[in-house]
């Protein structure tokens, strides 16, 4: 089991920055894959971020050079570099981590941390 721990959300006007961090309860290393979801009411949880062992980090269109996902496995951390904030980046911003088994995926979340930006 994993325990993801989410922080760094906050209000912000449009064309701030934040850094979201998320803190695993134990190593990283042996986790394939970190990423970052957002989810606003009513909709579904979508991909903004997404790195990988060994491939280059992939990024949902509508954050791509703005967002900087990035990973510290000695500091069981990774995290989300937020710039140029946009109003329509506001919602509910959660870590997941997958671990490939022979059993098939093991997804792991965080509780979400909350990001609001004002116009």
């Amino acid at each position: 089991q994993v325990q993801l721990v989410e922080s760094g959300g906050g209000l912000v006007q449009a064309g701030g920055s934040l850094r979201l961090s998320c803190v695993a309860s134990r190593s990283i290393f042996n986790l394939n894959r970190m990423a970052w979801y957002r989810q606003t009411p009513g909709k579904q949880r979508d991909l903004v971020a997404g790195i990988t062992s060994g491939v280059a980090p992939n990024y949902s269109d509508s954050v791509k050079g703005r967002f900087t996902i990035s990973r510290d496995n000695g500091k069981n951390t990774v995290y989300l570099q937020m710039n140029n904030l946009k109003p329509e980046d506001t919602g509910v911003y959660f870590c997941n981590a997958v671990r490939y088994t022979i059993s098939g995926p093991q997804n792991y979340w965080g509780q979400g941390t909350q990001v609001t930006v004002s116009s």
